[in-house]
């Protein structure tokens, strides 16, 4: 296989283990682009599986498929991304991931003493939360809330 062949829908789905209703929609999307056949059939240039593959570990990773259209904004659509390109969209997403990171790390801290006032004990909760005043701010964990406003 040459760089430059167009693959059928039916074998991007093949080799990248995405549906081909999945391919549609990111092509609705604009995250990849194929040409059509006289006939009217999708082809999809060899470069898009990389481009594919990249969709589907930016899931897993819980990157938005937004997050990932906004990213891939920088890679060429109708061209080979180059070297260059991949580490752009490279520095990018470890951007974004340390951001992530950084707010599982504060939720984690959060967890530690959560729910309503803030703890995860009665006995503490009784000290720092008595009468449950805490309750008539509203639902939930308010006193962490308050710290995200």
């Amino acid at each position: 296989m040459e760089p430059d062949d167009l693959l059928p829908v039916g074998e991007v789905a093949r080799r990248t283990g995405v549906a081909v209703s999945a391919l549609h929609y990111y092509e609705e999307l604009g995250l990849i682009a194929s040409h059509r056949t006289s006939g009217n059939q999708r082809r999809y240039p060899r470069h898009m599986l990389r481009r594919i593959s990249l969709i589907v570990v930016a899931k897993r990773l819980g990157i938005s498929l937004g997050d990932v259209g906004t990213v891939f904004t920088s890679l060429p659509m109708d061209t080979i991304p180059t070297v260059r390109d991949w580490r752009r969209l490279s520095r990018q997403w470890h951007a974004q991931l340390e951001a992530k990171k950084t707010e599982i790390d504060r939720l984690q801290r959060e967890l530690t003493g959560c729910i309503g006032c803030g703890c995860l004990s009665m006995k503490a909760c009784y000290l720092l939360n008595p009468d449950d005043a805490l309750a008539q701010e509203g639902p939930g964990a308010v006193r962490i809330a308050k710290d995200r406003g």
